[in-house]
Formats: C-alpha cells, structure tokens, sequence
C-alpha cells in the first residue's frame, strides 16, 4: 500500500430502541477510518495521482474492515458512503483525489454491486473533529429509507500534516422509516436511481 497509515479504526453503531418503540432486526451501520500522512501537506502539486492511487486502497481496505465489522457478506450491505477530511496544511482537492476518482470502484467489488453514486462529504478541519459520512442505498438513490448519515470521531486525527478517510456501510436503511416512496423491495438496479 503506498499509504502510510498512522491508525485504522472501525465503528460499528447498533440501533435497538428507537422513540420507545423495539428496532426489529436492529439496524446496523459500519465505519472504517483511516489516517494517513498526507505527502502533500503544505504544498501545492499540480498532479494529484498518488492521492488517487491511495484512494482506490483504501477503497477496498475500508469498506472490507466495515462489511466485516458487520459480520455480513458484502453482497448483503444496502447503504454506503465516504468522507475525508484533510488537517490544516492539506487543501480540500486532496480529500476529492482520494473519494472521487477511483475509491468507488473497489467499494463496488466488495459489496458485489453498487449502481448508485456514493454518497461524500469532504471538509478540512483539525484533531477530534466529526465526519459526517453522508449515508444512500448502494443500488437505488431514491430509497428514502436509506438517506441517513454516520458520525465518526477520532480524538487526535486529522493533524495538520493528515487525512482522517472513511467508508461506511449499512445493512438497513434508518430506523423505523416512514416517509414513503420507492422501498427497498420495489428496486429495480437498472440505473443507479430506481
């Protein structure tokens, strides 16, 4: 891996109980952080391709550590999403390099599919900062069930020569969902949206 990982930490959030009423089955959501040093903290560079290389590994390195910390196969995750944010001596089209170009496709291998854009957030910001990761069903973007969100926080990352990278994953969309339209069962994975 031509990243240079300071820390890898997973997360995984169970929700039982929600407005006093029982969550059955719970529903789950995973993450899995990354820091790493950022090789071009401080300084502008034209060619940001090692940024990218770095995000097709993490790609698969995170969104593998997520489904496992789920303790599912990846065909059976519904939600995904990505975020990174970049400590005060990076500049935001480092976070982009690493989500856009090429994390999305080893993301879609471990899960056996993903028709739908994943959902990313980037922002550039200092140690026990939050990263909203921006949650959406991985075959079908208009399942309302599914637009949600994770909250991950690590205390001492990013630092300013950093970058905190996340892929989380789902196996439900929100709890007790009741806002209509397309449902899970109704996809029909020909498009991304439906």
């Amino acid at each position: 891996m031509s990243a240079i990982i300071r820390k890898i930490v997973t997360v995984v959030e169970e929700t039982q109980m929600e407005m006093g009423r029982q969550v059955s089955p719970p529903t789950r959501r995973a993450a899995a952080i990354a820091v790493i040093e950022n090789p071009f903290a401080g300084k502008y560079v034209e060619d940001l391709s090692p940024l990218i290389a770095i995000g097709e590994e993490l790609g698969e390195l995170l969104s593998k550590r997520a489904v496992a910390a789920l303790g599912i196969e990846g065909s059976k995750a519904q939600s995904y999403g990505k975020a990174a944010a970049v400590g005060e001596n990076g500049e935001l089209e480092h976070a982009a390099a690493i989500l856009h170009p090429k994390m999305g496709a080893p993301v879609r291998k471990v899960l056996s599919k993903g028709a739908a854009l994943i959902p990313s957030s980037k922002k550039r910001s200092g140690p026990g900062t939050t990263l909203d990761i921006p949650l959406g069903h991985k075959d079908a973007a208009f399942v309302r069930s599914h637009f949600d969100g994770m909250e991950v926080q690590i205390n001492d990352a990013p630092r300013a020569n950093e970058i905190m990278v996340a892929v989380a994953v789902t196996d439900s969309g929100r709890p007790l969902p009741r806002v209509g339209g397309l449902t899970a069962a109704e996809i029909k994975g020909e498009d991304g949206l439906r």
